[in-house]
């Protein structure tokens, strides 16, 4: 458990209170953290037996401090050994009070993410902001690219791959069925482009018949199947990478479509990345990351992570549903979305949404009467 006492002699409390504002984050933090971020909150993380070398209640406020400064994990966890300030708002620890190794932040990370309340530290520290009033009723909504780091697929290499997922994920008995029915003098083992001379279109042609045909061959043979679920996204993977890419002629064989797919998988490495546009002339791979923000105490209010495709509009009324919620309790308040993105607020306030063009190239829709 995390110290709630500090140490009259070695405790930071007070050498640092009397140098930092009483309204400080600091200060803040130094009263409230054992309230927000107490260990309890953290226990469906953790086993019940065993012994942790580092309180929740402490990492959570370090990485709280962290995404205010904008640090790193070896950056933040160096200034928690080495700045008063910090051990100060993790409740006045005392100087020597021992440091940890920043891959316990992340961990927590790892631990949070495959919670059921993933979001929990984010969610304490904007109700607290809430409590204390100082988020308005206005927010800005934005975004801006996540690169992946993955590369691109074309068409052949993206089938042979999910042909050798597929594989991979199998059992024994299953692995040998799915192989029975390959045409292709390939074992899909090796990653990588088949070989193929890349100059003749014929060949390339039939490389692509002959892969579509291996496809389609393990899709017919599971078809129907009670499947695993490691197997059945495999399969789901494979659909989808033959459908988006492949076309029939005029003869009934498989071709690369002469099109785009509108919501093209790009990768098997990594299913949900997608091309993105920023602009008409900046493209990119990957994903979209979203953030509403009280202009007025610059908190951030919601984030939210998309397909790289997706138009800022398409999250728009989840990144402000705090506001349409405030509507939805308060409908007498309530009135339509102007057009610059003005309602009035549920609380009496006048709520507003600012946004560029492709945020109100489709209306946020109006709070609910």
């Amino acid at each position: 458990m995390a110290p709630r006492q500090s140490d009259l002699l070695k405790g930071t409390a007070a050498f640092v209170e009397p140098r930092v504002g009483p309204e400080s984050i600091w200060a803040v933090l130094h009263r409230e953290c054992h309230r927000l971020f107490p260990d309890e909150l953290f226990a469906d993380l953790f086993a019940s037996t065993g012994r942790r070398s580092v309180p929740p209640r402490i990492v959570a406020t370090v990485m709280v401090l962290q995404r205010l400064h904008g640090l790193s994990d070896r950056e933040a966890v160096e200034a928690f050994e080495f700045d008063a300030r910090w051990k100060y708002a993790c409740g006045g620890l005392a100087f020597d009070h021992c440091g940890f190794v920043h891959t316990v932040l992340v961990d927590m990370r790892a631990r949070l993410a495959d919670s059921e309340r993933p979001r929990r530290i984010f969610e304490v520290s904007l109700n607290a902001a809430r409590q204390a009033g100082i988020v308005s009723a206005k927010r800005v909504l934005d975004s801006t690219p996540l690169y992946d780091a993955v590369a691109t697929q074309d068409t052949v290499t993206m089938i042979r791959s999910a042909i050798r997922r597929l594989l991979a994920v199998a059992d024994a008995d299953l692995e040998i069925e799915l192989r029975a029915v390959l045409s292709r003098d390939d074992d899909y083992r090796a990653a990588g482009k088949p070989v193929c001379d890349w100059d003749d279109r014929a060949a390339r042609e039939q490389l692509v018949a002959d892969l579509a045909a291996d496809a389609h061959a393990c899709l017919g043979l599971l078809e129907g199947r009670y499947l695993t679920v490691e197997v059945a996204e495999a399969v789901e993977l494979l659909a989808t990478v033959v459908g988006q890419d492949l076309e029939a002629g005029d003869d009934g064989r498989l071709r690369i479509a002469r099109r785009v797919a509108k919501d093209r998988v790009i990768s098997t490495v990594d299913p949900d990345a997608r091309h993105g546009h920023k602009t008409q002339a900046h493209s990119f791979d990957g994903y979209k990351g979203h953030a509403a923000v009280d202009p007025d105490s610059e908190i951030v209010t919601d984030t939210i992570v998309s397909p790289g495709n997706a138009g800022d509009a398409s999250v728009a009324t989840d990144l402000i549903d705090d506001l349409l919620d405030d509507h939805a309790d308060n409908p007498a308040d309530a009135d339509a979305t102007d057009a610059d993105g003005t309602t009035d607020g549920g609380d009496g306030g006048e709520a507003k949404v600012y946004g560029d063009a492709a945020l109100w190239d489709r209306r946020v829709p109006a709070a609910p009467r």
